[in-house]
């Protein structure tokens, strides 16, 4: 027995040998610094077992370390190796039991050892407090356990495993009812421990109310010392799951800005770093669109754990585990603890009338607990709703009696308390999940109805009508934004608490279907009213952007479309400038459908109202590359509007300038160009030109020029309009930033890379912090300087820009997105030369196939694709195609945008290559020398692309024989690119190694 072993101090051993797993580093750390405290000396060894090795040899093995070997047991340590209970009891049994003296251990967990550890007579430490633990441990190795002295026990140490982790933030309180699962928490740890390094993500999926969230908790709870960092975050809206991951940069103590979009790029770093915290525990709550998430969960040394019910996270590298109902033991156990007042006979029929859910168990239980209601009336009461097949029939999928529980919960609440069920009435306005009811108390007491006025201005009313619906868990606190609600309430006075509520979505359901007529006009309007007067009326600026993501879920549920108010009106219009701008396209489009639908239906389609709508709506349309549908609208618009307003009308000015940035889009540069030069004019007459909108129309021009192949004529304009962007609206507003992007695409173009280095390279780090890293213009921004720095040559630089911005785009924007063709491009491009042939050629095979999906197959970008894509098809070899393809192209691009243009001339430089490889070195020399002189007179005599046709037109004279005319127009290309790109450039030293140039197509931005 341990009693009857030798104490350590009266032997004299001073070191102590502990062998642990790995993954209970933890413990034998403390328990270390404990042992450490009291003079011992300890040896730290890492249980590792080796394949192979007789398992009796490696424990052997371990008896040689000095002093006594505290052994620290759990399922890992026997999980090591991997080896059966059958060897371990064999090798436990002729070792250890062999030598009683030289082992002692303690269990750190609950789950089943090897019969055989019993000679180890572990302390168990598993449901103790430290100081409990560590007399335990003391005892178990022979030693004193009086306290030590007040200097060395307050000696700072590891932390207890079981005390709360060092970062700890959003984690609901545990709920002390929690019954059973234990063999689904075992699973959930394993299944963590177990999986790759790249895919330690685990999904805890089913049916609404199985207790997913609950479960989650209690893993926290019981593996939370293993973790250095916990961090809760609700996941059923993206916005508000991004503000949550960026509130953890400061917990984590990193130095960033107070823009939440820099916050959450600092977390994502860190915890993908391991630094400061490389164990770390993320946990995603209600994760029920992954596609709206799944960016968003961490990558590195840590765990997520997600709720979901959505089974579609496997497809977004996480595994699965099924959360089932409670078995009936357990069902019947946490419904005596809900209701104690119930026998387990009524606990038992009430589990199976609502087979077995936790949600529903905890939610009536805690109802009947507080009525006269016997489970047999209420079971029968159920059984009366029976009537209609669809209302009380159970089901797995979704529970019918779930309704009628809340009906008859309403009813009681009703007679009880009936200011909470004008509050859940409220709350079913609002969007199910979390619901910002301060917007309500924000609103000035005169504009509530009288039902309203005394339960929202009145703080005590307000606080019970609360306490009641948490009572009868029928909506929880919630935090959301900067606040953070708990789930404790005041006694009395100070400021309170409930700002944010989560209501269940099925709850949500039930109260809207049990809403009077009388009270849903009245609280709907209410709604509408706080949604209205929380519009910060500023969606262009994206320090606006928190508050309009918290606005734009609930405009739904408050039918705003519904409503001819023009403050309703005025909050739709601004929700979707609000997700063009911060590049929620896929929601600004479905918001902006319904309203085009039900505002015609309610106004006509001729009311100013509807223009308004037609202009941002066409912009979403734009931005996904829809242009043929948006011309069509703004056609519409702007012959309407031109016939009932006259040319000059700022309406009809406004739309005439979509329906150029349509044309642009569809390929119809000169038209794009008329327009818009006449719209600048018209705005310059009529605003001056300081006015944004003139500015915005003169960024336009330079657009129409840019695509037209005037780059000079396009920097000009884009320096002007920066410069007055810049003084007018602020140098870090997202116009300002576009404008940045413009001027250094132009020195790009026209071969100042250096210049355009300078400014895109600041520019990307201003739009990271102030739109956040996934915006599609801080994708633009990014795009744009890995191509600058690609022309440079600081191909490492560049490759990690292009990758990482297509990955992003593909993500965020889609594949076929117009930016992500346009990235897409680029990374073939850069792929072809300096990367991957295979990849290039997929990736340049996808961007053909997607431009000539949305545009037509002979509209500039892809026509310009192909041609890049010959390029690929020379470099593998295949010159047919490649000559194909590069013929293809060039005639393509003639037609589209005429001989002189910078695309046809490049065209022509890639053409000409592949007939000299077929041998037609005449017909490749002609074109040559016509290319060489149309760029020098559209380009200049030194742009990047005349020179590049001035060494192709010497290597195809050398071939022709006519060497002294090769010679010196050789020599003179070579002078004059030393002299504009610099002698060491990587255009340079390929002409001087006579390797032939080629052009790269780059789609613009429209």
């Amino acid at each position: 027995m341990p009693g009857a072993r030798k104490r350590v101090a009266e032997s004299g051993p001073l070191t102590v040998t502990i062998s642990f797993a790995g993954y209970n580093r933890v413990w034998a750390a403390w328990i270390g610094d404990r042992l450490e405290r009291r003079g011992l000396t300890v040896s730290y060894q890492r249980w590792d077992p080796q394949e192979g090795t007789p398992l009796a040899d490696s424990l052997r093995a371990l008896a040689l370390a000095p002093g006594p070997v505290l052994v620290i047991l759990s399922t890992w340590y026997f999980q090591l190796g991997p080896r059966t209970q059958a060897e371990w009891n064999s090798a436990l049994t002729e070792v250890v039991a062999a030598d009683p003296g030289r082992f002692a251990g303690v269990s750190v967990t609950n789950d089943a050892l090897p019969p055989a550890t019993a000679v180890f007579a572990a302390a168990d430490l598993t449901t103790v407090g430290e100081q409990e633990a560590e007399r335990r441990v003391l005892a178990r190795l022979g030693l004193p356990v009086d306290p030590l002295p007040a200097d060395q026990a307050a000696r700072g140490g590891p932390r207890f495993p079981n005390d709360p982790s060092d970062v700890w933030g959003g984690v609901p309180r545990r709920n002390t009812r929690f019954t059973g699962r234990e063999p689904l928490l075992n699973d959930i740890y394993h299944t963590l421990r177990n999986a790759e390094d790249s895919a330690r993500v685990v999904t805890l999926h089913g049916m609404s109310g199985v207790g997913k969230t609950q479960l989650a908790a209690e893993y926290v709870y019981r593996f939370g010392a293993e973790y250095d960092v916990v961090w809760w975050a609700a996941a059923d809206k993206r916005a508000v799951c991004r503000q949550r991951l960026a509130q953890l940069a400061p917990e984590l103590g990193l130095s960033t800005g107070v823009d939440y979009g820099e916050r959450l790029r600092a977390t994502r770093i860190a915890l993908r770093r391991g630094d400061p915290y490389a164990r770390w525990l993320i946990v995603f709550d209600g994760a029920d669109d992954p596609e709206a998430i799944w960016d968003l969960v961490p990558e590195g040394p840590g765990d997520v754990l997600i709720t979901a019910r959505n089974p579609e996270w496997a497809q977004h590298n996480s595994l699965l585990m099924e959360v089932p109902a409670y078995d009936r033991d357990e069902s019947v156990s946490f419904v005596l603890r809900r209701a104690p007042r119930l026998s387990a006979r009524e606990a038992d029929r009430l589990a199976e009338a609502l087979e077995d859910l936790p949600l529903l168990l905890d939610q009536t239980a805690g109802w009947l607990n507080d009525s006269d209601m016997s489970v047999d009336e209420y079971i029968a009461l159920l059984e009366q709703e029976g009537i209609d097949e669809d209302v009380v029939r159970v089901s797995r999928d979704f529970p019918t009696s779930f309704p009628t529980s809340w009906s008859i919960l309403l009813n009681r609440l009703r007679e009880t308390v009936p200011e909470a069920v004008t509050l859940l009435r409220l709350c079913a306005f609002f969007a199910p999940g979390a619901i910002p009811v301060r917007l309500v108390r924000d609103l000035p007491a005169q504009e509530l109805p009288e039902s309203l006025r005394g339960l929202v201005t009145n703080s005590v009313s307000w606080a019970a009508a609360i306490n009641k619906l948490r009572q009868y868990a029928v909506v929880r606190a919630a935090g959301v934004g900067d606040r953070e609600i708990h789930e404790t309430m005041p006694e009395a006075g100070g400021a309170v608490p409930g700002d944010t509520l989560y209501m269940h979505r099925l709850v949500h359901q039930i109260i809207r279907q049990d809403m009077p007529a009388d009270d849903h006009d009245e609280l709907i309007e209410v709604v509408r009213r706080a949604l209205a007067a929380a519009d910060p009326g500023q969606p262009t600026d994206s320090r606006m952007w928190p508050e309009y993501a918290e606005i734009a879920p609930h405009l739904r549920w408050a039918d705003v479309l519904q409503t001819t108010s023009p403050a309703m009106h005025v909050l739709v219009l601004n929700c979707l400038q609000y997700m063009l701008h911060s590049g929620e396209y896929q929601a600004g489009l479905t918001l902006g459908s319904r309203a085009m639908k039900a505002w015609k239906e309610q106004l006509g389609d001729t009311h100013p109202r509807i223009w308004d709508l037609t202009h941002h709506y066409a912009n979403l349309l734009r931005a996904v590359g829809d242009y043929a549908h948006t011309e069509a609208l703004e056609r519409t618009a702007v012959d309407h509007l031109r016939e009932a307003h006259g040319a000059k009308d700022l309406t009809h000015l406004r739309a005439a300038g979509g329906l150029a940035a349509d044309l642009r889009g569809l390929g119809r540069y000169d038209e794009a160009y008329t327009i818009s030069r006449w719209v600048l004019d018209a705005y310059r007459e009529l605003l001056g030109d300081q006015d944004a909108r003139t500015l915005n129309a003169q960024n336009n021009v330079a657009v129409s020029l840019r695509l037209l192949g005037r780059y000079p004529d396009a920097l000009d304009l884009d320096l002007r309009t920066l410069a007055e962007r810049r003084r007018l609206l602020r140098p870090r507003h997202r116009w300002s930033l576009f404008s940045e992007i413009h001027v250094s695409t132009d020195q790009r173009l026209l071969g100042r890379y250096s210049e355009a280095e300078s400014i895109q390279g600041q520019s990307v780090r201003v739009h990271r912090s102030v739109l956040g890293a996934d915006n599609p213009q801080t994708l633009n921004a990014e795009h744009n300087l890995a191509l600058t720095l690609y022309r440079i040559g600081r191909r490492r630089e560049a490759a990690e820009l292009f990758t990482g911005v297509l990955e992003r785009s593909e993500r965020v924007l889609g594949e076929g997105d117009p930016d992500t063709l346009r990235f897409a491009a680029g990374q073939s491009c850069f792929a072809r030369e300096h990367g991957d042939i295979d990849q290039a050629r997929e990736i340049s095979e996808r961007v053909v196939e997607g431009y000539t999906l949305l545009l037509g197959p002979d509209h500039p970008f892809p026509t310009g694709a192909r041609s890049n894509q010959a390029l690929i098809m020379r470099a593998v070899g295949e010159r047919e195609q490649a000559y194909e393809l590069a013929e293809q192209a060039l005639a393509g691009m003639r037609a589209a945008v005429g001989d002189d243009h910078p695309w046809t001339l490049g065209c022509a430089v890639n053409a000409s290559e592949m007939r000299s490889l077929r041998g037609d070195t005449e017909s490749a020399a002609a074109l040559n020398a016509d290319t060489a002189a149309r760029a020098a007179q559209s380009l200049g005599r030194t742009h990047p692309l005349t020179l590049s046709a001035r060494v192709a037109t010497a290597a195809d004279l050398r071939t022709l024989g006519k060497r002294l005319e090769a010679d010196k127009t050789e020599a003179e290309a070579l002078d004059d690119l030393a002299a504009t790109l610099g002698a060491q450039h990587p255009h340079t030293l390929a002409a001087r190694s006579r390797t032939r140039p080629y052009w790269d197509f780059e789609p613009q931005i429209v």
